[in-house]
């Protein structure tokens, strides 16, 4: 009939409208909208608002084909959801309305488009007048939430994230501008930001509406505002129009992969790192990993070509550190044995998941042959001869390192009296003198990887899986590895506590409790003078190490003192005999491969203690200059110095900074820190296309934990101990009791105080080399790194039994 238009037929704007005209587009395309029919200026009498009575009369029929009541009917004006003026809210909408109601909701949404209000909403954007609307009906849902969403914040401009809106049961209200909804915010990889807690919504079905915008974006090319309604968990479209208001331009296509992972460095910077240590963190690497390449044999030139590479090892993404797995490979790929052998190369870069093929093969070179695999094996040649040299000379380098490291602590002993210029300059020699020639740990850490991989493979296969046990009995126990010498230290000055009235409860009051404790406090200063540097988390230069805050040194030596029996060292006298019976040339071989692995190891944890020293006098030159900023009144408190990154705190010393406002820089990052704490932790491995500056966090999804009462990890050391779990996350607070067995996510140098009290060590990441089973090992405590999601498997106070030879960790009942 003519004036009465189906929703298949009704796709000419000047004839239903433009609101119409884009639902019956979007039903054409298979999105779920709720039938309806038009009423076009044919079922009106000419210039006014009623129905014709033939309309009125096949009215009950076209309804029918629709379904039951009740009804929508809304307007569908010419100009309506137009690029240029939506009018939404201009028109009247009548809901709810009986089939026999129909012809009277259609004359008053007709006769609102000559309404004042819809003259000066024209006249304000200098709309043309369109005439009056055609009318739309449209099946009512039974709608258990509705609202609006947009596939482009209309706020902020953005084109890479959707809002939506929403409110329980129909959106008339929120449309019209009289409630406000429940507001989300979803960008394409999950959730940004979302109610807290959610009341309307779940996060799945806001991703859905999200994703239903950018579906009528996508049919309509270009942004849309949508209503929609959720009947039971069934979604409909119930109206899509352009959003008019100014976006920003949309972004040239960039599909360039970036691979981020954090599973290694985690141990050294955990959680949130300052921007100070990030920054300091940065140019470590950069200058370390410029001599690492430069000793492998790259050339000065090539060094200098791929500046870009080593300047971008590390990538802070909302406030935690990762490693650009990207430029770690382009860097290997650098190497002259990286094309005799791609796959060896690959695994030295440690990390848990392989990288993408895309990655690699865009970034590896193509496999050595002929005149290339001949240069490149001399390139391999001249590597080795350079590392024999270098082995040699080991000692030399290493004593040479000490003294200037010595040299640069005794000058910065006292910073107390130190200006900003002597403080710049201070920092300046710790650049020059010690990351600059950084050679003695990076010598020691390439031989001691090469090393202790080689020895283990030559024992496990002159010996077999006795051999592998073996290579962990010879490296246990050999002293002179000065990370376990705390926990003895601690355990022992536990014994002069238990032996003294009173003592525990004066270490609990604090270091100037101890002053009626001559002999302890003695040995409390001792130690402080030896370790005063090392804390938790200590690469991170906001830490505060025991010389400033002693209480957790104080809490470990109390655990000690409740302890009846201690964890002994173990002095292991290897039986090479009895490995290699009758063999005196692999024995010989073995031994003194192994031995020498043995002291690498010893002297690479050793040098990571002077590693500590180091980042402690930065820590000090750093927060001296926090204090004269805040001095000169550029900075609120000394420790906003933590919020600003080197070259910006250098640049305001030296006079190359781009601007002079520190304050308002640690105002941003403030308020940047304080967001990134509220939101849950970014994934350890990120996959992203494009700028990383473009990553937005997403809400993280629930994290599933297997199941099982077994997991087996790596032991580390050996012994079989059942206790209780203690799972620990913040080893500033929390203490173990006697038998427990520590269970962390990562642990450091700083953790020692609660090694001397454990039972046994289980930990989710590390290796044989970690600090965790190096220490262990030295210590007889047994210890299984590398069982994933301990810490939520295991519960506090879990029975457990753990076999630090074996790397099983089982559940027990009781």
């Amino acid at each position: 009939m003519r004036g009465v238009i189906p929703a298949d037929r009704a796709q000419d704007p000047q004839e239903v409208g433009g609101k119409a005209a884009a639902l019956s587009r979007l039903k054409a395309a298979g999105f779920d909208v709720p039938g309806f029919l038009v009423l076009a200026d044919e079922a009106f009498a000419e210039h006014g608002s009623d129905l014709i009575e033939t309309v009125t009369g096949a009215l009950p029929d076209a309804l029918a084909a629709l379904g039951p009541g009740p009804y929508a009917v809304r307007s569908s004006a010419r100009a309506e959801d137009g690029a240029e003026a939506s009018h939404a809210g201009q028109f009247d909408t009548v809901l709810n309305v009986p089939a026999d109601g129909i012809a009277a909701a259609a004359a008053q949404v007709r006769a609102s488009g000559k309404a004042e209000h819809v003259a000066r909403y024209r006249a304000d954007r200098g709309a043309a007048d369109s005439g009056l609307p055609a009318v739309l009906v449209q099946c009512m849902i039974a709608a258990r939430t509705a609202g609006v969403g947009f596939s482009a914040d209309p706020v902020s401009g953005r084109r890479d994230i959707c809002v939506v809106s929403a409110v329980q049961g129909l959106a008339d209200a929120l449309v019209g501008g009289e409630v406000d909804g429940e507001s989300w915010t979803i960008s394409r990889d999950g959730v940004v930001d979302a109610p807290d807690p959610p009341e309307v919504l779940t996060p799945q079905e806001a991703t859905e509406v999200a994703d239903l915008a950018r579906r009528a974006e996508a049919a309509f090319g270009t942004p849309q505002d949508i209503e929609w309604a959720y009947e039971g968990t069934r979604l409909h479209l119930l109206q899509s129009r352009p959003i008019t208001t100014d976006l920003r331009p949309a972004p040239r296509p960039d599909t360039a992969l970036v691979v981020l992972d954090n599973s290694n460095i985690v141990e050294s910077y955990p959680g949130l790192v300052s921007p100070l240590t990030y920054s300091f963190a940065a140019y470590c690497y950069n200058r370390v990993y410029r001599a690492f390449v430069r000793l492998l044999g790259l050339r000065e030139a090539q060094i200098a070509e791929n500046a870009a590479v080593f300047d971008n090892l590390l990538t802070r993404v909302d406030g935690r550190v990762y490693y650009n797995l990207g430029n770690w490979y382009r860097a290997l790929a650098l190497l002259p044995a990286f094309s005799l052998n791609r796959g060896y190369m690959e695994t030295m870069m440690g990390v848990e998941e392989p990288l993408p093929s895309e990655l690699t093969d865009r970034l590896a070179p193509d496999p050595a042959r002929g005149w290339q695999k001949v240069l490149a094996l001399l390139g391999l040649g001249r590597v080795a001869g350079g590392l024999v040299f270098e082995a040699m000379r080991l000692g030399r380098t290493r004593r040479h390192f000490l003294a200037r490291l010595q040299s640069a602590l005794d000058e910065g002993a006292d910073t107390s009296g130190a200006n900003l210029t002597q403080l710049a300059a201070m920092y300046r020699r710790i650049e020059a003198r010690l990351l600059d020639r950084w050679d003695a740990p990076l010598v020691n850490d390439f031989l001691c990887m090469m090393g202790f991989g080689a020895s283990r493979a030559l024992l496990k296969r002159w010996a077999g899986e006795a051999g592998e046990g073996f290579h962990n009995d010879v490296m246990i126990g050999q002293g002179g590895i000065v990370s376990a010498e705390p926990a003895r230290r601690i355990a022992a000055m536990g014994r002069m506590a238990r032996e003294m009235p009173g003592a525990l409860d004066a270490l609990g009051q604090g270091r100037d409790a101890l002053s009626a404790f001559p002999d302890l406090n003695s040995a409390v200063t001792a130690y402080l003078a030896d370790f005063g540097d090392r804390c938790t988390e200590e690469l991170k230069l906001e830490s505060l190490p025991l010389s400033v805050d002693p209480a957790p040194l104080l809490a470990a030596i109390a655990s000690a003192a409740r302890r009846s029996d201690e964890p002994q060292a173990r002095c292991n006298v290897p039986d090479w005999n009895g490995l290699f019976p009758r063999q005196p040339l692999r024995r010989a071989l073995a031994r003194a491969l192994t031995g020498w692995a043995a002291a690498r190891v010893r002297d690479r944890e050793n040098l990571r203690f002077e590693r500590t020293r180091i980042f402690a006098l930065a820590r000090r030159c750093f927060l001296a200059m926090g204090r004269e900023f805040h001095a000169r009144g550029l900075l609120d408190t000394p420790r906003d110095v933590l919020l600003l990154t080197v070259p910006e705190v250098m640049g305001a010393i030296e006079g190359n900074a781009p601007g002079d406002d520190l304050r308002a820089l640690a105002a941003m990052r403030k308020a940047e820190a304080e967001a990134s704490a509220s939101r849950p932790a970014p994934p350890e491995r990120i996959e992203l296309r494009g700028p990383v500056g473009a990553y937005r966090p997403a809400e993280a999804p629930p994290v599933k934990v297997e199941g099982g009462d077994d997991r087996t990890g790596t032991g580390c050391s050996k012994g079989n101990i059942t206790g209780r779990a203690r799972v620990v996350r913040d080893p500033r607070t929390e203490m173990l009791e006697p038998g427990e067995i520590l269970v962390a996510a990562n642990t450091d140098p700083g953790w020692i105080a609660l090694f001397a009290g454990a039972a046994a060590i289980v930990v989710e990441r590390g290796s044989l080399l970690s600090h965790s089973a190096i220490v262990s090992r030295e210590m007889g405590i047994p210890c299984v790194v590398g069982i994933r999601d301990a810490t939520r498997w295991l519960q506090t106070g879990d029975l457990i039994e753990v076999d630090g030879g074996s790397g099983e960790v089982r559940k027990r009942d009781g």
